[in-house]
């Protein structure tokens, strides 16, 4: 559950996405706060699970997908928009963590329907426990505050946003049960997202409104102690939730390629 604490963070999360374009240092953040920067930081990350520059780096990140989609920009001056001078440096974190390069990114709209097509096709592809020990699964229920006809993508990531690809991830049929399995130890953050059948392709590619749901408390998998099981509720988005960088088809992509290996994508 989102914590209420520091309800100040909200003013200072709308600041960032009013100055999104200009240079947003950590002393300008902390001052319009009022705090010093390390106590700005600390609760700020309290608050949203990340640190403030991480925090604005992501939203700049989620500016250069709809500059993408929804502009004739070339690449580099999508990167220039952003604040990144390099082309090279703005290609490479781009596709670090949405998964894709801009120009991929851009062009993969067709690619988008295709997949929702594809998936909605199948039957019965509901993910079933395998019989593996317990402390290398990860299960859990899923829950919704609102309804939609579709599936849900799940994931378990480095950090508290869902970017780059998950370590392990699935899509499940239907809100209900699920079961991540033969999880290596380490330590992972759960994010899920829903994904409704007449969904457009911008939409899934610029998921703005999806429900959602993360963990900002670690889950911890060690060789010895079964992991907690996980109740998830997917919510409306919040003003402290991070973007969904990563690219939901690709993840779509994935997904069918495990369960249909002949499956192109």
């Amino acid at each position: 559950m989102v914590t209420e604490r520091y309800t100040e963070i909200d003013e200072v999360i709308a600041y960032i996405h009013e100055h999104i374009y200009e240079p947003l240092p950590l002393s300008r953040l902390a001052g319009y706060a009022g705090y010093s920067n390390f106590h700005f930081t600390r609760i700020f990350k309290e608050r949203t699970g990340l640190s403030p520059l991480y925090y604005a780096s992501s939203h700049r990140l989620q500016k250069a997908k709809d500059l993408l989609l929804q502009t004739n920009l070339s690449i580099r001056d999508v990167g220039l928009e952003i604040g990144q001078q390099s082309l090279g440096t703005f290609t490479s974190r781009f596709t670090e963590r949405v998964g894709v390069t801009p120009a991929e990114f851009r062009n993969s709209a067709l690619q988008a329907d295709q997949q929702l097509l594809a998936l909605k096709k199948l039957d019965g592809w509901r993910p079933l426990y395998l019989p593996d020990q317990p402390h290398d699964r990860i299960a859990g229920s899923i829950h919704a505050e609102a309804d939609f006809d579709g599936f849900v993508l799940i994931g378990l990531f480095g950090k508290p946003i869902p970017e780059g690809l998950p370590r392990y991830g699935t899509l499940v049929s239907s809100l209900g049960e699920f079961c991540l399995t033969g999880v290596k130890p380490g330590t992972y953050y759960l994010m899920a997202t829903s994904i409704s059948w007449n969904m457009s392709a911008k939409d899934m590619l610029l998921p703005h409104a999806t429900l959602r749901t993360r963990s900002k408390e670690p889950i911890v998998v060690t060789p010895h102690f079964p992991v907690p099981y996980q109740k998830v509720t997917l919510h409306s988005p919040r003003a402290d939730d991070p973007p969904i960088l990563i690219s939901l088809p690709l993840l779509m992509n994935n997904f069918l390629k495990q369960i249909m290996p002949s499956h192109m994508g």
